[in-house]
């Protein structure tokens, strides 16, 4: 594999639309489109994953017939499948027959209670551990994989299930042998050891991003509003409340397995679990090191095991209790604690930890060495349809670290000013406007909305505050319209070093061990927001257009062709050298402001961070300059800066 592009499917971008775009997708370089869902959804669904019928692909889509012929324009294909719940209606067959609702789905008849997707109560979860079931969900994927329409799998949310290996050994049976998981690894926390390729790669966004941020700048951060209470402080309370609130259905679906034994604090032990989830397998009785460690955690020394009381016959409390802590910490941390928390919102994104303040080159290393020695093949993005935020948007905001004594002045002053309803929202808009200018003003409503409601702080979803969030858009229309004195200058200075360390991330992404993975329209410059921002329609016509003038020769005009030209080089030098990105991964001295490497002794990537002056590279031989055509031998070394130029990075290969 060469790269994937990831394609969010609409009754618009349907698979005809898709296959007009195979022309311009295989000259950009990937080899791999990457589909959203494409089974039968509900009517009206504009994701995919409310599926309704899983034995049929999408007539809203093209149908089968649609998806085969696009299979056959030449590009592979790998498919986003939903294998834990479906979409409750009657358009349901399986829902709305009794019989078959409670073989299908974890219903219980007895009791209106099923497993819900989160807490939204019109997705109910699939008993994929059954056998029959398994093959009624996966039927026509798998003879899609078979019959070679389908190259790979990414799996949306393993976690909910209620045994995810047992799963994916099932899916590698049937005859799916590339396989990428949805899960969401916390800082530190290794990937099981799966039959799959990898994750979709959220671990690899979270290290790049952190690479860039200066461990110089915290302190200045720390001192702004909403950034001064550790963050495990914050999001240790904010699941404490989704499990109090939202998830209380199923912590009391819990209590009731306990049947008479003492009452441990569950909501507690899941707010706790330092871990999505844990993967004890009652059936089995094995608990790897990694789940007693988190257990552990989660009893803090006043709860006893709740996850060993399977040695008492409380079989099913263990795998209900697994499949739901992954909500209470996804709803907790994600979508409560990441707009609660304001120190630096580049650090705010799924499977992120805000508490980690910048990594180290020498860590990143580490972090690269591993993923070619384990998942060669994981996916790396700097971008997905969940992250809160474009790569771009999270680069500017990461370079609020380099400049942190002069915006936490400024930053302060301007809060002070604000005719906002409080501190909280005036630096959220603020900060969220120096990483996102220039935005229309009604995406910028849409953005305040939702991040104030899922704060939860003054105003919901569950129980909007009207005046209090007219105020907030009042404040935000007028920022927008009259920024304060000398907001546009620094957001100009931030955003010329966002850029630069936008183009090092993106680099990154195309060199290190793994796949990458571009997100539809983030060749050019993509200033986007959570979802349903990152999800507007692309204008194809003008990255055609880009990339037709690159191809003929002409140079970058700006940022955003820079990036398309960066991922045009790449790719092609991907393509002419295989073996050099299947091989090794050897870090390469430059000082401790530089990270560079050599990939399979023929391939050299040069990623400047900060503090590069007087930093040289040496490698033996000679190298030609991918992006400018420059040949220099660097055997007795070359500055970093002469060879990074105006881009500034750097990507040679052996002469």
């Amino acid at each position: 594999m060469i790269a994937t592009y990831r394609l969010q499917l609409t009754p618009e971008q349907d698979f005809a639309a898709v296959r007009a775009l195979v022309p311009y997708l295989r000259e950009l370089g990937v080899s791999h489109l990457y589909l959203s869902p494409s089974l039968q959804a509900r009517s009206g669904s504009a994701h995919g994953y409310d599926v309704v019928d899983p034995t049929r692909v999408s007539q809203a889509l093209g149908g089968e017939e649609g998806l085969r012929a696009l299979a056959a324009e030449g590009l592979g294909i790998v498919l986003d499948i939903v294998p834990n719940h479906m979409g409750v209606s009657d358009e349901n067959r399986w829902w709305a027959d009794e019989r078959e609702r409670a073989r299908v789905f974890d219903y219980d008849p007895d009791d209106g209670w099923y497993r819900r997707f989160f807490d939204i109560d019109d997705l109910a979860g699939v008993r994929v551990e059954d056998p029959e079931v398994f093959d009624l969900v996966h039927g026509k994927v798998l003879e899609l994989v078979r019959d070679g329409v389908v190259s790979g799998l990414r799996v949306d949310h393993p976690d909910g299930l209620a045994d995810p290996a047992g799963y994916l050994g099932r899916l590698r049976e049937g005859g799916a042998e590339h396989v990428w998981v949805e899960k969401i690894l916390h800082v530190g926390e290794d990937l099981r050891d799966w039959p799959v390729e990898g994750t979709v790669g959220y671990e690899f966004l979270n290290d790049a991003a952190a690479l860039f941020v200066d461990p110089a700048g915290e302190e200045a951060l720390s001192r702004l509003p909403s950034a001064g209470e550790p963050f495990a402080r914050v999001a240790l309370a904010a699941k404490r409340e989704q499990a109090a609130t939202t998830f209380a259905r199923e912590v009391d679906r819990l209590r009731k397995l306990l049947a008479d034994e003492p009452d441990p604090p569950i909501a507690e032990a899941l707010a706790r679990l330092p871990v999505y989830r844990t993967y004890v397998e009652p059936w089995s009785g094995r608990v790897a090191p990694a789940d007693l460690r988190a257990i552990a955690a989660a009893a803090d020394g006043r709860l006893g095991d709740v996850l060993a009381l399977r040695e008492r016959g409380h079989d099913e409390l263990v795998t209900r209790f697994q499949q739901t802590s992954p909500p209470v910490t996804a709803k907790g941390v994600e979508d409560t604690a990441f707009y609660r928390h304001l120190r630096l919102l580049a650090l705010n994104e799924v499977g992120g930890d805000p508490g980690r303040f910048g990594l180290e080159v020498d860590e990143l290393h580490a972090r690269n060495e591993q993923r070619a020695e384990r998942f060669p093949l994981g996916l790396l993005v700097t971008q997905t349809h969940d992250t809160k935020r474009s790569g771009d948007v999270r680069a500017r905001l990461g370079a609020l670290s380099v400049m942190a004594e002069e915006w936490a002045a400024l930053a302060t002053r301007w809060v002070a000013e604000a005719d906002a309803p409080d501190e909280h929202c005036a630096y959220l808009v603020l900060q969220t406007l120096a990483g996102c200018l220039p935005i229309e003003p009604g995406r910028l409503a849409g953005y305040v909305e939702k991040a104030l409601r899922e704060a939860k702080l003054r105003t919901s979803w569950v129980a909007p505050d009207e005046d209090y969030e007219a105020h907030a858009q009042r404040f935000a229309r007028g920022l927008l319209e009259r920024p304060p004195e000398g907001f546009e200058d620094f957001a100009r200075r931030l955003a010329q070093e966002g850029r630069r360390s936008a183009l090092g991330q993106l680099l990154l992404k195309l060199t290190s061990p793994g796949v990458p993975d571009v997100y539809q329209g983030d060749e050019l410059e993509a200033l986007s927001l959570v979802d349903p921002d990152n999800r507007r329609p692309v204008d194809f016509a003008a990255r055609r257009a880009a990339l037709a003038r690159l191809a003929s020769g002409a140079p970058p005009r700006d940022f955003g062709e820079r990036k398309l030209q960066l991922i045009r080089c790449a790719l092609a030098l991907r393509a002419r050298r295989p073996d050099a990105f299947a091989g090794s991964y050897e870090p390469l001295p430059a000082g401790p402001g530089v990270c560079a490497y050599v990939r399979g002794g023929e391939v050299l990537a040069i990623v400047p961070v900060r503090d590069y002056e007087g930093a040289s590279v040496a490698v033996p031989g000679r190298w030609r300059s991918v992006l400018d055509d420059r040949e220099d031998d660097l055997g007795g070394g070359v500055p970093v800066a002469e060879l990074a130029g105006e881009w500034p990075v750097a990507l040679l290969e052996r002469s």
